[in-house]
């Protein structure tokens, strides 16, 4: 037995806990490999008169680029908005193009939104290592950037 009791020794986590945490990570890592492997549609927003750009949100500090799996889910999208009489252009960009440079290219914390009208259905990628390039993560400092991810 750990020092912990049943506890796994130093982490706090229960066996069985450490059991559902790591299959909840591969299934995100699969999930994040399907999404960079896949082109989605990215609506374009912008000024008025002014260059298109990608559609964003902000939540708490971070801005989100919004992601659609396909027309359907952008069609939704613009219904809860109450906005599905307009017209709706968008670009299909790869998942890992969206990830590994539009991200980082936007200057502030920025993750993307996947299918954000589905509710439980749709998917968040936040600005972490791991899921963004080490530059644009929000959990590394400066120096954990400049060594690879350790101090």
């Amino acid at each position: 037995m750990s020092e912990n009791g049943d506890r796994m020794a130093g982490s706090g986590i229960a066996p069985a806990q450490a059991v559902e945490v790591a299959a909840r990570r591969r299934e995100f890592a699969e999930l994040l490999g399907e999404f960079r492997r896949t082109p989605v549609l990215v609506p374009l927003g912008g000024d008025p008169g002014g260059e298109p750009a990608l559609l964003t949100a902000d939540f708490n500090g971070v801005r989100f680029i919004l992601a659609f799996s396909d027309e359907q889910a952008l069609a939704r999208y613009a219904t809860a908005r109450g906005e599905s009489a307009r017209e709706w252009a968008y670009q299909r960009i790869l998942g890992a193009r969206l990830l590994d440079v539009a991200v980082p290219a936007a200057g502030v914390p920025c993750g993307v939104a996947l299918d954000c009208a589905d509710g439980s259905d749709g998917m968040v990628f936040p600005p972490v290592a791991g899921i963004v390039p080490d530059g644009a993560a929000v959990d590394l400092d400066d120096d954990e950037v400049r060594h690879g991810g350790a101090v």
